[in-house]
């Protein structure tokens, strides 16, 4: 005879955890299909599906994953997926072990499991470590790990020369390109000179911040794919060498690195603190170019909650601060793009955001001037492909398609994900004119199409 199926238990834990939130299956739902959204995965998770886990079916591991981001916000605490009755799977991010070690176990990772890191989670709680870390007993104990081998600015200036040298890469090939080289360069060169001894506090910060600029690099680079916990991770592990470095300066700039995160995926709120928190601790010990970045950080996170005039003023600081103080721009910063040009398209982004359409425009055709075209591919497409949503947005049907079309025709040879979303996301708007009979927009979908960016 045959046997009779197994009945499913009914996973109480979740349920409890729903029930005690006072949440809707619907409610679960809307938040499970948001993390993966943030995490560049499009789910149809529905209500029935919340019932068919409460029943007893398991997600998937990720999805799992994202469940427990999604009630862990909802709860305001942290949730894991044993937590909830699922099984837990291995943390692909190391924690725990201090800033030096942690770096090397991330990049290890990355270079012996890249899919294993590639499928981390971003969460809400990992943006907010710059707001509450607390770097001075951490540097007390790294100091006291000082190892044998010695380390100078030789050393350091090699590690500066290669994050450079990849950064490069990255703008003209994407996020893909080199990615276990640096990592394996993180893990086995540049971390392993953290713990040398140094002839000088100097000396010893100048290596930690090196090894900083090539964390965010990888977070970055990761950015650039589409996989925000792997990028969130690194710049976590950046902003904490920086604190070693320089705990105003640098670690700002990497708290700015999560705040964009955070904006990006929707967060505003977190976002504005993570940005007025790194204002407040770069004020007088950055460069100007650096601080004016900041600002501009900072009007972009104001203006998506709609304070237009905050938003304002934090650009006209950002503009005082760039043209008053005229200091060389700071290694870290300079990372990002020369200063002109990653102004001019922040505050374009920024203006943006406050539905200033005209003045949008404006600032995107200042940055074609100061990104050099064939150092900057991947930075031409993304403005090409924003100038041309200004201008649909103005109903200027005819220079939008021109405007996307000129972005399509810098998309090949760059491995990237924003590029592609970036594509993508003019498909709409696009089959519309083409419906309309507005001139090129036929021959663009064809080439859109042909080119798989749809």
């Amino acid at each position: 005879m045959p046997r009779a199926p197994r009945e499913r238990s009914p996973n109480h834990r979740l349920r409890e955890m729903i029930a005690a939130g006072g949440l809707s299956y619907d409610t679960v739902a809307r938040a499970v299909v948001r993390v993966a959204a943030e995490n560049g995965e499009f789910l149809r998770t529905n209500r029935s599906a919340v019932a068919h886990w409460v029943a007893g079916t398991a997600p998937g591991e990720r999805t799992a994953a994202y469940l427990a981001e999604a009630l862990s916000r909802r709860t305001g605490r942290p949730v894991t997926p044993g937590q909830i009755g699922l099984a837990e799977s291995p943390d692909p991010l190391p924690s725990g072990a201090g800033p030096v070690a942690e770096a090397a176990a991330l990049a290890r990772a990355d270079i012996d499991n890249r899919g294993f890191l590639a499928v981390a989670v971003y969460t809400v709680a990992g943006a907010s470590l710059p707001l509450g870390y607390d770097h001075e007993p951490v540097a007390r104990l790294l100091r006291a790990r000082d190892g044998q081998a010695r380390a100078g600015p030789a050393e350091v200036a090699v590690v500066r020369q290669v994050t450079r040298a990849f950064g490069a890469a990255d703008e003209v090939l994407g996020g893909g390109h080199g990615l276990s080289a640096v990592a394996a360069y993180l893990a086995d060169t540049a971390v392993p000179l953290l713990t040398a001894r140094f002839a000088s506090d100097d000396a010893r910060r100048e290596a930690f911040g090196a090894a900083a600029e090539l964390a965010w690099l990888l977070g970055w680079k990761h950015h650039d794919l589409g996989q925000e916990g792997a990028a969130q991770a690194y710049y976590r592990a950046g902003f904490q060498l920086a604190a070693e470095s320089d705990p105003h300066g640098h670690a700002a700039w990497m708290t700015r690195a999560l705040g964009h995160q955070a904006l990006a995926a929707g967060h505003r709120r977190q976002a504005r603190d993570l940005a007025a928190a790194a204002l407040a601790s770069a004020d007088g010990h950055a460069d100007g170019a650096t601080q004016a970045l900041l600002h501009v950080t900072h009007a972009r996170t104001l203006a998506a909650l709609g304070e237009r005039q905050d938003a304002a003023r934090a650009l006209l600081a950002a503009e005082d601060t760039l043209t008053r103080d005229t200091r060389p721009q700071a290694d870290y910063s300079l990372l990002a793009g020369p200063a002109a040009g990653t102004f001019a398209s922040h505050t374009a982004r920024a203006l943006t955001e406050a539905r200033d359409h005209v003045g949008a425009e404006a600032r995107h055709r200042a940055a074609f001037t100061s990104w050099d075209p064939a150092a900057f591919p991947r930075v031409h497409l993304l403005t090409w492909t924003d100038l041309g949503d200004i201008l649909a947005a103005q109903a200027r049907a005819d220079e939008a398609v021109a405007a996307w079309s000129r972005a399509l025709d810098m998309a090949d040879q760059i491995a990237s994900a924003r590029s592609r979303a970036a594509l993508a996301s003019v498909r709409g708007p696009l089959s519309a004119y083409r419906r309309r009979g507005v001139p090129g927009a036929n021959g663009l979908e064809q080439r859109m199409r042909h080119a798989g960016a749809w």
